[in-house]
C-alpha cells in the first residue's frame, strides 16, 4: 500500500520558514496573507488492507514522523 503523510506546524505555533516564504512572496509582488511550510512523506507500507496500512502509518507518525506537541498530520492511503 502507498501512504502519504502531510505534516504541518499546528496553528498558533511559530513557523519561521512559513514567515520567510510569505515575506519573499510579498517582495515578489504576490498578495499572500500567510504561509505555512510542512513536509510530505511518501511511504510503501506492507499491509493486508487500507485499514491496517493506516493504523501502521498512524503509529509511525506518533512515534517518529511528527511531533504531536507542535505538528499536525494528515494521512492518505491508496491501494
Amino acid at each position: 500500500m502507498r501512504a502519504t503523510v502531510l505534516v504541518r506546524p499546528k496553528s498558533g505555533i511559530l513557523d519561521p520558514q512559513g514567515e520567510a516564504v510569505s515575506s519573499a512572496l510579498e517582495h515578489l509582488g504576490f498578495a499572500v496573507s500567510s504561509a505555512r511550510v510542512g513536509k510530505v512523506i511518501d511511504l510503501e507500507v506492507d499491509a493486508a488492507d487500507r485499514a491496517e496500512a493506516r493504523a501502521q502509518v498512524e503509529k509511525m507518525c506518533e512515534r517518529l514522523l511528527a511531533n504531536p506537541l507542535i505538528e499536525s498530520y494528515e494521512i492518505s492511503v491508496s491501494g
